[in-house]
């Protein structure tokens, strides 16, 4: 198949488990890039629910492709600190990096983002990884029988992603000011993603900002709460060996930099 017929077939099977949507999917043009985001906007709708070999087989042949036209970037190879040869600061989209695990700023259903397209980390790893990730996510949810709690960690494969793992954390959700529980939440966040990964001898994680999107943690006061909680985990044994702050906005990249100094490509000049 080519991909206008990858996107025909896929969008025809998921409108075929929920006809409810076939009126509102008939509005997109048949354009190739406007139906990658109806394809997009189904998969975000779909409940959790049995998926079939033949649909799997499509989805993941266009999702590998546009993992590959995004450009994969090695975990391995970004620049670290000057500070710390084990922390690095990369500005760019999570599903791009090729790392162990990288961390998921997830809501406490653990099923990712409903909203079609919607502009949060987890529709955004959800999306790209492919179905297979919100059934996954499912069957976790299932055994457990109740919403995630904040400052936990669970852990399912990367399916689609170029990373081996996903790890699923709740952070806190600031409606006012922000507390000593909130603060204590988000910094058991980051410890729990890094004592699973641990757990599992995994190399390298990139972390998010938990928290500071939807959730509206302060920016600057996560960023703070982030490095202190990795630094502190860094000094006893473990099997990490490199964390990665992965940030999106310029304002996180800034805060970021500031809180971790240069690191050895700007030290060489490069």
């Amino acid at each position: 198949m080519n991909r206008t017929e990858q996107l025909r077939y896929l969008n025809e099977a998921l409108l075929a488990e929920m006809p409810r949507y076939r009126e509102w999917a008939a509005d997109f043009p048949r354009d190739d890039t406007a139906q990658r985001r109806l394809l997009r906007s189904l998969m975000n709708l779909r409940p959790p629910m049995p998926l079939s070999p033949g649909f799997l087989a499509v989805q993941d042949a266009l999702l590998s492709a546009e993992t590959a036209e995004k450009g994969v970037v090695d975990g391995e190879a970004l620049p670290a600190t000057v500070a710390d040869p084990r922390l690095v600061l990369w500005q760019g989209d999570i599903t791009r990096l090729r790392a162990d695990a990288i961390v998921n700023a997830a809501n406490s259903a653990l099923l990712g983002c409903f909203v079609p397209c919607h502009g949060c980390i987890d529709n955004a790893i959800h999306s790209a990884a492919g179905l297979q990730l919100r059934e996954a996510c499912f069957r976790l949810m299932e055994v457990q029988g109740h919403p995630e709690p904040s400052g936990r960690a669970k852990l399912t494969k990367g399916y689609n992603l170029p990373t081996r793992y996903v790890l699923h954390t709740v952070g806190p959700i600031i409606r006012d000011r922000v507390t000593g529980e909130d603060r204590e939440e988000l910094a058991a966040c980051y410890r729990a993603c890094l004592t699973l990964a641990a757990e599992k001898g995994l190399r390298s994680v990139a972390l998010c900002c938990i928290s500071t999107g939807e959730f509206h943690f302060p920016n600057r006061e996560a960023a703070v709460l982030a490095v202190r909680t990795v630094r502190e985990f860094l000094q006893r044994p473990t099997s990490i060996e490199r964390v990665i702050f992965n940030v999106f906005k310029q304002q996180d990249a800034d805060i970021y930099r500031a809180l971790l100094g240069p690191d050895r490509g700007a030290e060489a000049g490069a």
